[in-house]
């Protein structure tokens, strides 16, 4: 029983820190929308460490169920807590998971973000090397870059 104590507070802990990655991430919204660098270094520093936990409790959670028998190649985890019987460390287990999708949700939304500002970025870049009127390719990474530039507004 000592085991599903374990894992009982394993996922109670879980829940708690993404509760704190939620906050985590609404304030990195937030911050991207009012393009506060210095506060955005400062929360994925937060967000790194808070994931860093996370993953490591992942790997001690399967250490805690393969000791109750659960064996990785058989099927998603929760299904072997819900046909053991286990309603509370299920109920848990929901818990923890419906957290952490919402918290995907929100770093989708934060990336998509990120990425609208880097191209907003890229093509100011393009205005200043004088490449507004240039032809456009895509890169290996699916990219715009320009063909050629040969109109300089401002050299650094």
């Amino acid at each position: 029983m000592a085991v599903n104590d374990d894992l009982k507070n394993l996922l109670t802990q879980d829940l708690q820190q993404l509760r704190e990655l939620t906050d985590v991430l609404e304030q990195e919204k937030a911050c991207l929308s009012a393009s506060d660098v210095r506060a955005l270094q400062d929360l994925t520093s937060e967000k790194n460490r808070i994931l860093s936990d996370v993953r490591e409790r992942a790997k001690q959670k399967i250490h805690c169920l393969v000791a109750m028998g659960y064996k990785p190649d058989h099927g998603e985890p929760s299904r072997f807590i819900q046909s053991a019987g286990m309603s509370d460390l299920f109920d848990l287990w929901k818990q923890a998971d419906a957290a952490m999708r919402h918290c995907q949700g929100l770093n989708e939304h934060n990336g998509r973000v990120v990425g609208h500002l880097q191209k907003r970025l890229g093509r100011l870049t393009d205005i200043f090397r004088g490449a507004t009127g240039q032809q456009k390719l895509y890169g290996q990474k699916g990219q715009h870059t320009s063909v050629s530039s040969r109109t300089m507004l401002a050299s650094a």
